[in-house]
């Protein structure tokens, strides 16, 4: 089975065959009497060839002025071997393709990498990682949520969120030992079909000789959560697996407690902006406490994210959270910190 929303990105090459679907003869009309050449025009399909870059933007801009341009869907293919699967986008999404060209190509050419921020227990001990997608060291920089946004934006958020799950999972394996957690992020909008789409994340653990009792995949906030059995689902599947799933910023945004305990996540990661500063601040502590209760109904294991203060972590580990993350602990990193590390490297030895 393949899938059109993970197979690799295509260049769009500078000379090749614009393919419009849900064209109306008015438009292909004004294709012929703009100058550009029309291969052929059937039953709704217009395609059009190009042979410059020039050509190409042109005609984009002769689409946008359509009545139907909005519900144009369009395809281009290049001169090169044709792809096994036709990608189809909206103009919307080829018009942010062209604008944010630089970060298309880090999409396409998969070029960043995992950092590692600590989890630890109520002894501050280190149990776990979260890994979080960053820039090459000698790559083009770039800001993450916006490369999400832009993915989004553009039809590619599932390429890029497969591809950045297999990086923290390649990562995992050459820096973590058997027996530590590695929480990593999903948009619940790129698996569409959860039995398939993540078949390739089972089975880039299986080849690098992990442990899915090692992996903990959390649902990141910045997307609404309008489809709860879908994401049941999703969780059903992971845990099927050998997994465990956990809703990322709990207490803000979409992931209300309420989702929360419909979801009930193994792990309920609390959101930072509940966290700062808890420890001077009742109506925090309130809402705090109301997760830890309503998380205690289903066995959820509760984390506080953000920690950058000694007297938060002293509130959270007072009030029975067991897990921590924050700056306080370590900031992501390419690596863990050495005194783990050292720790590591003992426990091994023994």
């Amino acid at each position: 089975m393949n899938c059109i929303h993970c197979s690799p990105i295509e260049p769009i090459e500078d000379k090749g065959i614009l393919k419009i679907r849900r064209a109306s003869p008015s438009l292909a009309s004004a294709v012929q009497a703009s100058g550009f050449i029309l291969k052929s025009f059937r039953e709704e399909v217009c395609e059009i060839s190009y042979s410059t870059r020039e050509q190409l933007l042109n005609v984009m801009k002769l689409i946008e002025s359509a009545k139907e341009a909005a519900l144009l869907t369009i395809s281009i293919i290049g001169t090169g071997a044709a792809s096994e699967l036709e990608r189809w986008m909206s103009l919307s999404q080829l018009q942010v393709r062209f604008s944010n060209h630089s970060l298309i190509d880090i999409i396409a050419n998969k070029e960043f990498c995992s950092y590692l921020q600590p989890i630890v227990d109520s002894s501050e001990k280190i149990v776990g990682f979260e890994f979080l997608l960053r820039p090459l060291q000698q790559g083009t920089p770039f800001q993450p949520h916006i490369l999400f946004e832009v993915a989004r934006e553009s039809g590619f958020h599932s390429f890029l969120d497969r591809a950045a799950r297999i990086s923290a999972i390649e990562s995992s394996a050459k820096l973590l030992p058997h027996g530590i957690k590695r929480f990593i992020n999903f948009l619940p909008s790129s698996i569409y079909d959860p039995q398939y789409c993540l078949t390739h994340t089972f089975e880039a653990i299986e080849q690098q000789g992990l442990r899915p009792e090692d992996f903990v995949f959390e649902v990141v906030e910045t997307e609404e959560i309008e489809d709860i059995s879908h994401l049941t689902y999703i969780f059903a599947e992971c845990r099927s697996h050998g997994a465990f799933v956990a809703l990322d910023d709990v207490g803000a945004g979409y992931s209300t407690v309420e989702v929360m305990s419909s979801l009930k996540p193994d792990y309920v990661k609390i959101d930072r902006g509940l966290i700062s500063f808890c420890d001077q601040d009742a109506g925090k502590q309130q809402a705090v406490k109301e997760i830890m209760e309503r998380a205690g109904e289903f066995g959820g294991i509760v984390l506080a994210e953000g920690i950058e203060r000694r007297e938060e972590f002293q509130f959270c580990r007072e009030l029975g959270i067991p897990l921590a993350q924050g700056y306080l602990f370590g900031k992501p990193a390419q690596a863990p910190p050495r005194h783990f590390l050292m720790q590591t490297e003992f426990v091994n030895m023994e």
